[in-house]
């Protein structure tokens, strides 16, 4: 019944997306959207608008101000789970083409707009369906836009005014399991060593010995050097000068949890599991380890470093599931998708920052990196100190004006890209 509603319920909120003859609309593993708008000059590769209309669960007993499937309205804000992720998007996509299509607009470039219905739970039957579905087609993409990254306004400690990031990789990720087999016995005659003894001191191992520090040598240094010049000094040295101080600006991020994931593969002890009994020693120990890979490294490079900070024979190391980094894709200004999404943003909110960042976490959009070699993720949300912490969390929610300004923002990028080329660059040079 759930997954029914929001398969029905675009059609009645936007009638003229699913009657315009311009639309191509069709349904991919039963609740997945896949819509094509053929443009006027056919010979212009079209790019494709991804969102996901699936979210986490959510329950009022939570602590919600509001009930978290109510919409409801609090102080000019939409209380709701996926009013940022990621139904804020899902809906601003859609009203954007529904009001191009009143208007009159035919696009020059043609476009798709994937909406999966598994992202929370990897994407493996709504995005890689949509995937199957355009690779039988021979579909080459200019460019996919997704979820991500936003609109960062004091967030980021020192610098002045807001940020708009615009994703260009994502980590990877790995799960390994952690296990030790040894004899049963009862606990009124222990060995010197227990399974769950030798597992603990492999975790602690792992927690004590963090993966290398790789600050600079992915994405992230191009962040810190496009926002260099909107901090004060001694950080805009700092980062106007990163062949110098990247060891020392590594260091300092490394300090805290939600800058320390930029700084390097994160690993986090998430299940530990042993014993049934209080007088039985235990014959089986577990436990699963999360990772969030590095640019700069491989997943294969990940498990070679655990088993040899685990270092010992006993701890059998089994990889549930993972994968490497995606590619990074292009920021310069000869890139289309990101020069496009740029203008877009600074066309909107002038005072804007705009640079390249990294997502840590994942997105349907890295099932696409075979039809695509430029994937961005981003959206115009606006997020202040505390936001955060709702994505996924209690209250999520969206402003009404900020909820606007999507609509507005994704009728503009979807305009903005009917120019056939970008214009000549500007050479440039930046001095502190």
């Amino acid at each position: 019944c759930y997954v029914q509603y929001f398969t029905l319920l675009p059609v009645s909120a936007f009638p003229t997306v699913f009657s315009s003859s311009l639309v191509h609309h069709e349904l991919v593993a039963k609740y997945s959207h896949l819509f094509w708008v053929p443009g006027s000059q056919p010979d212009l590769m079209p790019y494709l608008l991804l969102a996901h209309i699936d979210v986490v669960p959510a329950s009022e007993s939570d602590g919600w101000d509001a009930p978290p499937f109510s919409a409801q309205e609090i102080d000019d804000f939409i209380y709701g789970r996926g009013t940022i992720d990621d139904k804020s998007p899902v809906m601003g996509i859609l009203q954007a083409l529904e009001y191009l299509l009143i208007k009159g607009y035919v696009p020059r470039r043609g476009f798709y707009i994937g909406l999966g219905h598994d992202e929370e739970v990897s994407g493996f039957k709504g995005a890689m369906s949509i995937v199957r579905v355009l690779k039988q087609r021979g579909v080459k993409l200019s460019f996919v836009m997704d979820e991500g990254l936003a609109i960062l306004d004091g967030v980021i400690s020192g610098l002045e005014g807001p940020a708009a990031l615009i994703g260009i990789s994502e980590k990877g990720q790995a799960t390994v399991k952690l296990s030790v087999a040894m004899l049963p016995g009862h606990s009124s005659m222990p060995p010197r060593e227990t399974s769950i003894g030798i597992l603990a001191a492999a975790v602690k191992r792992l927690e004590e010995n963090p993966m290398p520090r790789l600050f600079g040598q992915g994405p992230e240094r191009g962040t810190f050097e496009h926002l260099a010049h909107k901090f004060k000094l001694p950080m805009k040295l700092i980062m106007s000068n990163l062949w110098l101080f990247s060891p020392l600006l590594g260091r300092v991020l490394e300090r805290k949890p939600d800058t320390n994931a930029f700084v390097r593969t994160t690993t986090a002890v998430t299940m530990f599991n042993a014993g049934v009994k209080v007088n039985v020693i235990p014959s089986l120990a577990e436990a699963y380890v999360n990772l969030r890979i590095h640019s700069a490294q491989s997943l294969q490079e990940v498990l070679d470093l655990i088993q040899l900070t685990v270092g010992d024979q006993r701890v059998k190391m089994e990889l549930v599931d993972g994968f490497d980094p995606l590619p990074v894709s292009s920021s310069d200004e000869k890139s289309f998708g990101f020069q496009i999404i740029k203008k877009t943003v600074l066309d909107m909110f002038p005072t804007v920052t705009v640079a390249p960042g990294i997502c840590i976490g994942n997105t349907d959009s890295r099932h696409f990196k075979d039809l695509t070699n430029d994937i961005y993720r981003f959206a115009p949300v606006w997020f202040k100190p505390g936001d955060a912490q709702r994505f996924h969390g209690i209250n999520e929610r969206i402003s009404k004006k900020n909820y606007e300004e999507l609509v507005v923002f994704y009728s503009s990028l979807i305009q903005n890209c009917d120019i056939q080329k970008l214009p000549e660059p500007h050479s440039s040079v930046h001095e502190l």
